[in-house]
């Protein structure tokens, strides 16, 4: 019989792939007159922003924990400097 499982899970080429697999074969029949790096631009400028959010989170992340750091403190010297 079927097997019904319900979980989900999307195994799709997606935007970028798709959109990179469009450039490669406008090149390749020479409908397109780029460089590969702007045929393969898709996965390169896909690659930098989310390396960019990353290193956004993590800074963000950092930033936060200072600042709870800094909060403590002053509370902790407010305590014994009165």
């Amino acid at each position: 019989m079927g097997n019904s499982s319900s979980s989900s899970s999307s195994s799709g080429i997606g935007f970028v792939g798709l959109l990179t697999i469009v450039f490669i074969v406008l090149k390749l029949i020479g409908q397109i007159d780029w460089s590969w790096w702007w045929v393969l631009s898709p996965v390169w400028i896909s690659a930098v922003l989310a390396i960019t959010v990353i290193v956004f989170m993590f800074w963000l992340e950092k930033r936060m924990k200072n600042k709870q750091r800094t909060k403590r403190n002053d509370k902790f010297n407010n305590r014994f400097n009165r």
